[in-house]
């Protein structure tokens, strides 16, 4: 049977698994052994847990888990509503302050925990009732604070960067560097769309009962700077960690550990969570969400390790480099695939799944990868708030349960749209990516 052929079968039996509903990791794994099983020498099946370990002994995916741990010491503890507290009473007094508050916050919180459900369902669960209350619209709510989250994969220590940097083989200082300049835009963007859409909102309202007055805009300095104390410590910690890796004090590893445990440290003296029933939930969800992970990853390297062996993801590459295509419509094509690929697949799996396939032919066209995965990481952004998968829309939906489906998908559109402007302009002025990391490591190496 032809390689061609071979491929076909390889994704639709994957697509097969995967709409029965199985889990993920368990669809790789098992499409990956049966291709092992007829196309491959049986004595490969006995290779198959020194694959999965040798694949996944990176040192850089030592630090996943770490950097996990200090997102759960935030998030499960009450750090996550007191940054959200601390923000909203501080930016009480700007119109349309509140909606600017939880992007603000969201965009901090990503930053800690580097996962866009923890920051969704963190803040969520503090800011959607809170907007509402002041007269915000469900959808309005719900959209932002989905929105927000995605930049949980984008905003350094990003857990799908970490993955990215692995399968390009690029440098992940540089891969969080050159993410950081993105990042701000779109909080900048999304800040502005709440500030325009809250006076939106407010000229519908006249003539009707006016919202309750937001009682932070009325709150003494004294009352502001009384919130900042356990918020800092937490901010402090993020620019430290970030100091450490990017002024070449310490590895990503070191420094994800040095975090997680620092995190953990502060949620004991800050709010004085020792006990085994305080810590409890935040050990358990950090070792939840781990091997939920490191399971998907090292499925998905097995998954790429069978490709590559059948010499799949070869035939592809070449397949798409004779398509004879121009160098922005290759672009454009590869990008509209990871698009649809957003509609099953988590970015997790996106990255793993398509990297052996996509990024030869990129980098033959010239393409600087570390760019690239920054705009891929926005379009995944996008994949994480559209139908059906939307990973973001099913948090809030949890979060605010009482809000229809329907109704935050309407609240997500302006924000994908937002993205979508972004992702253009990173097309059309590219050194936005790439000057922070060549400002701070030199050019490439």
């Amino acid at each position: 049977m032809s390689t061609g052929w071979v491929g076909v079968l390889y994704a639709l039996g994957t697509l097969t698994l995967m709409l029965t509903g199985m889990p993920i990791a368990f669809a790789l794994g098992a499409v990956a052994v049966a291709f092992m099983y007829f196309f491959m020498p049986l004595s490969a099946l006995d290779t198959v847990t020194q694959n999965v370990y040798q694949e996944m002994s990176s040192i850089t995916l030592l630090s996943i888990p770490l950097f996990i741990l200090k997102g759960a010491a935030i998030g499960k503890s009450r750090a996550g509503s007191d940054l959200y507290s601390a923000i909203h009473a501080w930016m009480g007094r700007i119109p349309g302050g509140l909606g600017i508050a939880n992007v603000l916050a969201c965009g901090l919180f990503a930053a800690m925990a580097g996962s866009s459900p923890a920051t969704c369902s963190a803040i969520g669960s503090a800011g959607i009732p809170e907007m509402r209350n002041r007269g915000y619209s469900s959808g309005f709510a719900a959209g932002l604070i989905a929105a927000g989250g995605t930049l949980g994969i984008l905003l350094p220590p990003s857990i799908t960067m970490i993955l990215y940097s692995v399968a390009a083989e690029v440098s992940l200082g540089r891969l969080f560097l050159a993410a950081v300049v993105p990042g701000l835009l779109l909080v900048l963007f999304f800040a502005m769309y709440a500030a325009w859409n809250h006076r939106r909102e407010e000229r519908q309202r006249q003539g009707q009962v006016e919202a309750p007055e937001d009682k932070s805009s009325r709150l003494s300095w004294r009352e502001k700077c009384r919130l900042l104390p356990r918020v800092l410590p937490f901010v402090i910690l993020l620019l430290g960690v970030m100091a450490a890796l990017y002024g070449g004090l310490a590895t990503p590893s070191e420094t994800a550990g040095l975090g997680g445990v620092l995190a953990l440290l502060l949620v004991i003296i800050v709010y004085r969570a020792w006990r085994p029933s305080q810590l409890s939930p935040i050990l358990a969800s950090t070792l939840k969400e781990s091997t939920m992970l490191m399971f998907i990853v090292g499925m998905s390297l097995l998954y790429s390790y069978v490709m590559s062996y059948l010499q799949i993801s070869q035939d592809a590459a070449q397949w798409i480099v004779g398509l004879g295509l121009s160098k922005w419509m290759l672009l454009l094509t590869v990008l509209a695939f990871v698009v649809v690929l957003g509609f099953f697949l988590p970015p997790v799996s996106i990255i793993l799944m398509t990297a052996p396939i996509v990024l030869p032919p990129l980098k033959a066209a010239g393409f600087d990868l570390i760019w690239f995965g920054v705009l891929m990481t926005i379009v995944m952004e996008m994949g994480l708030i559209h139908p059906p998968v939307g990973l973001n829309i099913f948090v809030i939906r949890n979060v605010a349960p009482d809000i229809p489906l329907g109704t935050i998908v309407r609240g997500v559109v302006p924000f994908v749209g937002l993205m979508m402007l972004v992702l253009m302009l990173l097309m059309v002025f590219p050194h936005w990516v790439t000057w922070l990391p060549d400002r701070l490591m030199g050019g490439h190496p």
